[in-house]
């Protein structure tokens, strides 16, 4: 069992939604400048004739821009924990435009790691009709809602390239915030979350690997705080274990729940066409609401996803994210194939 943090987290990474809809400096308008340093790379990539995510970050030059990317690596790590990049100029570009864009900021930011058992590095969240009653579909192929999560990396990014007709917003909360309300509300239940649970890997292990990991929800590590949450496969792995939750683990898990759906502890927010969203999987737990979408394939909801290897990550707990993704080598980043 981990070391159980009998403090509150304190500094901006544990922010409730009531604080960030009161002040918008969260969000990162792009200056005409940062704008010409991104297309003048862009021209340099689509000269030499490369797409996404066939270059690396020397195909993608902008030396101009350092002090931004400095920023956005440390607001990630040790600040609020998300950022929300807006401003870029959709109209002037294609999707293999935006697509060149986006890896190669994210080429800056951090190490790109594969999204799933196909190794892809570059990610498409889009409706393919499909049910996670399934136990092999992951949320980003549905249009349904998707509880709270985290990701399997040190950051994940979103870019929205199209929105859908209605509905499909993104939801994050400080999972910093969520442990400071437990631990001043619900303390009996920190043992339990610090313990170990079984998610299930939904079809994504490699051959020979067990079809379900162990990892606990928080793990408090090197003096930080990581936290890691799916219930969906939390409860789908029962199945594949035979292992049944108990009691006690279902009352702390709905604890939990009750808490990340308070209205005052989460924040919810429309990604426009441009924005480029991105979150520390250890520290904030994101969301999407069900939404309707287009018939048309060229019109339907899509956003573009990274998941990211930080330079500056942290460590983790040797028991955080056991046996989850082989490929992960950097035992700062990269922990789990989930939801989103």
């Amino acid at each position: 069992m981990s070391i159980i943090l009998k403090e509150k987290v304190k500094g901006p990474v544990a922010w409730k939604g009531t604080d960030l809809a009161k002040d918008e400096a969260w969000v990162y308008y792009l200056s005409k400048k940062t704008i010409a340093s991104l297309e003048n790379a862009l021209a340099q990539v689509k000269q030499k004739g490369l797409k996404a995510p066939e270059f690396n970050k020397e195909d993608f030059p902008i030396p101009e821009l350092t002090e931004e990317i400095a920023y956005f690596v440390e607001e990630l790590e040790t600040e609020r924990g998300f950022l929300l990049i807006r401003g870029l100029p959709m109209e002037r570009y294609t999707d293999e435009d935006v697509k060149i864009i986006y890896w190669g900021l994210g080429l800056h930011m951090g190490v790109p790691q594969s999204q799933n058992a196909n190794g892809d590095l570059l990610g498409h969240v889009k409706d393919q009709g499909l049910s996670l009653e399934n136990g092999n579909v992951r949320g980003y192929q549905t249009k349904l809602h998707l509880p709270f999560h985290a990701d399997g990396s040190d950051v994940v990014g979103l870019l929205c390239l199209r929105k859908a007709i209605s509905g499909g917003h993104s939801s994050i909360i400080s999972s910093m915030a969520v442990y400071n309300e437990i631990l001043e509300k619900y303390p009996e239940y920190l043992g339990i979350l610090s313990n170990t649970f079984y998610f299930d890997r939904r079809g994504e292990e490699g051959p020979g690997e067990s079809p379900v990991f162990s990892s606990p929800i928080f793990s408090f590590y090197n003096g930080k705080l990581s936290c890691f949450y799916v219930r969906l496969f939390i409860e789908s792995a029962q199945a594949k274990t035979g292992i049944k939750l108990s009691k006690v683990q279902i009352e702390a898990l709905d604890v939990l729940d009750s808490i990340l759906h308070d209205e005052n502890m989460h924040y919810n927010m429309m990604l426009e066409p441009g924005d480029m969203q991105f979150v520390n999987n250890y520290t904030i737990l994101h969301s999407r609401t069900q939404y309707e979408d287009y018939e048309e394939q060229e019109r339907k909801r899509h956003l573009l996803r990274l998941w990211l290897t930080m330079p500056n990550g942290r460590g983790i707990s040797p028991d955080f994210g056991v046996g989850s993704i082989p490929s992960r080598s950097k035992t700062s980043g990269g922990l789990i194939e989930t939801l989103k």
